[in-house]
């Protein structure tokens, strides 16, 4: 039961981490920094930050044995396999790179309020997913609470509040980044468990960093001086975008399992409402906070029947 509240606590600041980006991603633009520049740097900052913090804990932690006797005890096979296994979870990375970039070209295309519903769509994807390849079925507490999200959803985002005016290829890249974002949650809970956290989170954005240099080449780096603003606001992608999302999901998805940890996972929305509203300083109407209200009442929803059987059991 610990482990379980635990699990679903780091999905929950993970997801309340990816909440703040979009408010950081819309301060990138107005300065006047393009798609391929806020994804690329990104990525390489938060690639750096894993990797260096990864072999840090490594040196910390590791036993004084020599590397003559370490190199004794591992056989062929043994390096093959575990060569293999981080490739796969490299592989995976190609999935959050992918998010960031069909995210944030659906929002240059799309009402921000659209492009968070969009997303969004992650949620019952998800689901299908689990259900489909992992022979997971939800539970219709999950059910409804997926159903009461998306319903609080459309109200949380203010799609009542203007006129809508779609953009059929922005809609293609806000649902492709669901897809996206469905399939991160699934394999990351699936691939690479056996693999230190850390290390796992740096083989996976190191993925996400490579996908992103193919679609993007960084080029931009020659133009940049270390003063450069870009740096300033890339360290915080990286960190809140890259760095503890992944870290925390890898932890914190195997404990609860993919279904429940997608409806945690809509804590991101209610988060970015809330830095729209104190960090733009965007209007947000009544309705809005209403249906903030009713995604945190839905998210407290599936684990109702853990705390009543906690309070049976005592």
């Amino acid at each position: 039961m610990k482990d379980k509240f635990l699990g679903g606590l780091l999905v929950l600041l993970g997801a309340c981490s990816f909440g703040v980006l979009s408010s950081i991603v819309k301060t990138a633009y107005q300065d006047g920094y393009k798609l391929g520049e806020v994804t690329g740097i990104q990525c390489f900052l938060g690639m750096l930050m894993l990797w260096s913090i990864h072999f840090i804990v490594k040196i910390i932690r590791s036993p004084k044995v020599s590397t003559l006797a370490n190199a004794q005890l591992a056989t062929p096979t043994k390096k093959h396999t575990k060569l293999t296994k981080k490739w796969k979870v490299c592989a995976v990375g190609l999935f959050p790179g992918l998010v960031g970039i069909c995210y944030y070209q659906c929002v240059q295309l799309v009402p921000a309020s659209i492009a968070i519903i969009l997303l969004m769509q992650y949620l019952w994807v998800s689901v299908f997913i689990d259900f489909i390849f992992f022979k997971n079925k939800p539970s219709i507490i999950q059910l409804s609470a997926i159903i009461v999200i998306i319903l609080g959803s459309c109200l949380a985002a203010g799609i009542f509040n203007q006129d809508i005016s779609l953009n059929l290829t922005g809609c293609f890249f806000g649902f492709l980044a669901a897809l996206m974002y469905s399939l991160f949650i699934s394999t990351s809970s699936n691939i690479g468990n056996e693999l230190p956290k850390l290390e796992k989170s740096a083989w996976m954005i190191t993925g996400a960093c490579i996908v992103t240099f193919l679609i993007f080449p960084p080029l931009f780096f020659f133009k940049l001086d270390i003063s450069d603003k870009l740096y300033q606001l890339g360290f915080l992608l990286a960190l809140l975008g890259t760095v503890l999302p992944p870290f925390l999901f890898s932890v914190g998805i195997p404990k609860i399992g993919i279904s429940l940890s997608a409806i945690l996972s809509a804590a991101e929305l209610p988060v970015a409402v809330t830095c729209s509203y104190f960090y733009l300083r965007e209007s947000v109407h009544f309705n809005q906070w209403i249906g903030v209200g009713i995604i945190l009442l839905a998210i407290a929803l599936p684990n109702l029947k853990h705390v009543k059987k906690n309070k049976l059991e005592k």
